[in-house]
């Protein structure tokens, strides 16, 4: 006999669907939190009623997600929310990308809304469906007159369905019964509802659930991993948070806050304590490019550049590789466990939070899970580390970032069905974690590397300049006092070391000081450059008017010879102040005028001032100031200084000013501009070897070396804050000189 069969579900495909697929109870509640974001909703409230003070349920226990946003009428009820596996959302991307508020749908499967069943199975949903406007095709901020209440309560089946009020029973889905009735709108009205501490009026619109009956136990450290995981739902990095949708949590009637403590000190340690902060990164897939800002610098990488990293060439090949994936943007912090400079060191609690992080997934500014979990590795760092030399990369735990890509850019990038990562199908996701692991390479052995030389660098010239071995030596020599070998070794060494540490600091006063030169002479020999360049143009037009005249304008001709006797005499001028820069025209320390270096300075810089309409003044109180040292070392200390200034003067577009204020009775200079100042977080550190605002634009030696310098002769230079010091209102350095008594 032939006869057509129908395919029908067992009653337990919702607990496969909804409980099953469905992780954990943090995977649900962001379902239904996307859901809302679908819905363009402003907010989201969830609270936890009625639970005991260890966070464990009782009878009387809820879970309330209440939002405002579209709402849903009998219609999409029936049609869509009690049917799985409905292609709305998809039908809706195909007609439009966005929704009103602009955002990507995030769903299109049809199932998230099964995560209620991971939570409790008596489920009430009360809804109020937008006005639709047919004119302008938008939603308007009024409500529909009816109220649709929708009830569960799966309370007598177990939790596979496979017995009703503990007898077995053959459950097919369709048997399962859900109350639907309609009513004048009570629940969802116009009304004062407090979120965050803030008190707002309640659109008249959106849908609230409720789930009782619920699964598990809950914990204050749950609720409160929760929270972070809420948090993290959309980009936590930026400075800004969105005021177009946002979560908060409630127990019973009080508000966590923890979140917004814990996003404050996760950004502290993102934008001042790592050490490399790669911003606004960009993969185009046409290009085949990557640009970014490294500690504010703009960079960029082509695949050519790429080609010589391991991962590019096991992978890709060469440069003519053809990626399916698309376009996406891309940040990471990195940090150094080991630092040894004390900006960078994290403390306990900043170490902790640091390394809850990871590399976060965003598809349209919104999460995909689990990428980003501490336990989740799906770029395969630390399968690359276990199979390498683990120091050829960075560490999991050492970068923190994020990758958002668009549904537009990336369509063969989907999520699976559990909503845990995306489909490994075809080339596009292989493309493009293997980019993801040749950039992380490439910061790890360019980048880092680089940073690593730096600070070994540092922190053995201050070691030496400590003297921390003699510290060690004393100290062993305490313990060993008894034991006349170990002292005859150890006063060897402590000599040797001693002789060692004397060459070492020369060699290092010596490399301060062509640096210095070298620096100084950069800046001083550009004018001079510029006078001969202009001066031998002058000669050649005087030769070729003598070749081609017979009759020599005498008049003409000494106009042009005084134009060059002029040129020659700045040139003249200015060599004698360059070599008074140079080692070997040293000399002892005297009593150097303050105004005359000053105006010595003022030559150099003259073009470069008027070029760039720096405005330069003089205070001077009590006459002039006279110091005791060599010319060399106050040039090279101003030349810094206004090297300094001219570049940070470049980067605004205000009346560009620089004022020396010289203090003749009380031994004091303070040299300051009107530029952008320097960053409260960076003064600590401006004195240092090697540290810079400027990018690859500085070198990080001009003010540690002007500091040296001065340090030599106990004089001192520190950076002014207070605002009531400063006399301009951007950088203020204080010179203070000593007297010699």
């Amino acid at each position: 006999m032939d006869k057509v069969l129908k395919i029908r579900p067992y009653a337990r495909l919702i607990t496969m669907l909804g409980d099953q697929l469905i992780k954990n109870e943090r995977i649900a509640l962001v379902e239904l939190i996307k859901n809302a974001y679908d819905a363009d909703a402003e907010w989201v409230k969830v609270s936890f009623l009625n639970f005991n003070n260890d966070f464990t349920v009782n009878p009387n226990s809820k879970i309330i997600i209440e939002d405002d946003g579209n709402g849903m009428n009998e219609q999409i009820i029936e049609k869509h929310w009690l049917n799985p596996a409905t292609p709305e959302k998809k039908k809706r991307k195909k007609i439009k990308e966005t929704t009103d508020k602009g955002r990507i749908l995030q769903g299109e499967k049809g199932i998230g809304r099964f995560a209620i069943f991971k939570l409790g199975k008596k489920i009430n949903i009360y809804t109020r469906r937008q006005v639709w406007d047919e004119n302008i095709e938008k939603f308007i901020e009024e409500g529909e007159n009816i109220e649709n209440v929708v009830e569960y309560d799966f309370s007598a089946y177990d939790d596979e369905f496979l017995q009703k009020n503990g007898k077995e029973t053959e459950l097919y889905i369709d048997d399962l019964q859900v109350a639907f009735h309609q009513r004048t709108p009570q629940t969802i009205v116009e009304k004062e509802v407090e979120l965050g501490g803030i008190v707002r009026k309640r659109k008249p619109h959106g849908t609230i659930i409720e789930i009782e009956n619920l699964k598990t136990n809950w914990t204050e450290n749950r609720v409160n991993q929760i929270q972070k995981e809420i948090g993290k739902l959309q980009p936590i990095f930026s400075e800004e948070q969105k005021d177009d949708f946002r979560v908060w949590i409630y127990k019973d009637s009080e508000v966590h806050r923890s979140n917004e403590l814990y996003r404050e000190k996760l950004l502290n340690c993102l934008h001042n304590k790592a050490v490399l902060k790669i911003t606004n990164g960009i993969y185009s897939e046409k290009k085949k490019t990557f640009s970014f800002e490294l500690n504010g610098k703009q960079k960029k990488l082509c695949f050519t550049d790429l080609v010589g990293i391991e991962v590019f060439k096991n992978y890709f090949k060469d440069a003519n590789y053809i990626t399916e994936c698309g376009d996406f943007q891309f940040q990471f912090y990195i940090f150094d466990f080991k630092a040894k400079d004390t900006r960078y060191i994290l403390d306990d609690e900043e170490d902790k939070i640091v390394k809850e992080h990871r590399i976060y997934l965003y598809r349209d500014q919104v999460r995909v899970l689990p990428y980003g979990d501490p336990d989740d590795d799906w770029l395969k760092i630390d399968m690359m580390r276990g199979t390498k030399s683990a120091g050829m990369f960075l560490s999991n735990d050492q970068v923190v970032g994020c990758v958002d890509i668009s549904q537009k850019e990336n369509p063969l990038l989907k999520d699976k069905t559990n909503r845990e990562g995306l489909i490994d199908e075809g080339r596009a996701l292989e493309d493009f974690i293997n980019l993801l692991q040749v950039l992380l390479r490439y910061f790890r052995k360019i980048l880092f590397a680089q940073y690593l030389i730096d600070r070994d660098k540092r922190a053995e010239i201050s070691n030496i300049k400590e003297g921390k071995p003699l510290d060690i030596i004393e100290s062993v020599k305490k313990k060993t006092s008894q034991d006349k070998s170990a002292q005859k070794l150890l006063d060897s060494f402590e000599k040797s070391y001693k002789y060692e540490k004397e060459v070492y600091a020369d060699r290092i006063r010596k490399t301060e000081n062509l640096a210095a030169v070298g620096l100084s002479v950069e800046t001083a020999s550009h004018d001079v450059m510029i006078v001969l360049k202009k001066s031998l143009a002058q000669i050649n037009q005087i030769i070729s008017d003598l070749r081609l005249d017979g009759d020599v304008d005498k008049k003409k001709l000494l106009d042009q010879m005084l134009s060059l006797e002029n040129s020659m005499t700045l040139v003249n001028t200015q060599m004698k102040d360059i070599r008074l820069l140079f080692p070997s025209a040293k000399t002892r320390a005297k009593d150097i005028s303050v105004l005359e270096v000053l105006e010595k300075v003022d030559r150099l810089y003259t073009r470069p001032f008027q070029k760039n309409e720096i405005e330069v003044s003089q205070t001077v109180l009590n006459g002039d100031m006279t110091i005791k040292a060599t010319e060399a070392v106050l040039l090279q200390v101003f030349i810094n200084l206004y090297d300094n200034a001219l570049y940070w003067l470049k980067t605004v577009s205000t009346d560009k000013k620089i004022n020396i204020c010289i203090n003749a009775e009380e031994k004091l200079i303070i040299f300051s501009d009107n530029g952008p100042g320097i960053k409260m977080e960076s003064m600590p550190y401006v004195f240092e070897a090697f540290y810079s605002e400027k990018g690859e634009d500085g070198r990080g030696l001009g003010l540690y070396i002007a500091q040296q310098l001065l340090n030599r002769y106990n004089y001192g230079i520190d950076v002014l804050s207070d605002e009531n010091e400063k006399v301009l209102s951007g950088a203020n350095f204080r010179i203070k000189y000593i007297e010699e008594e």
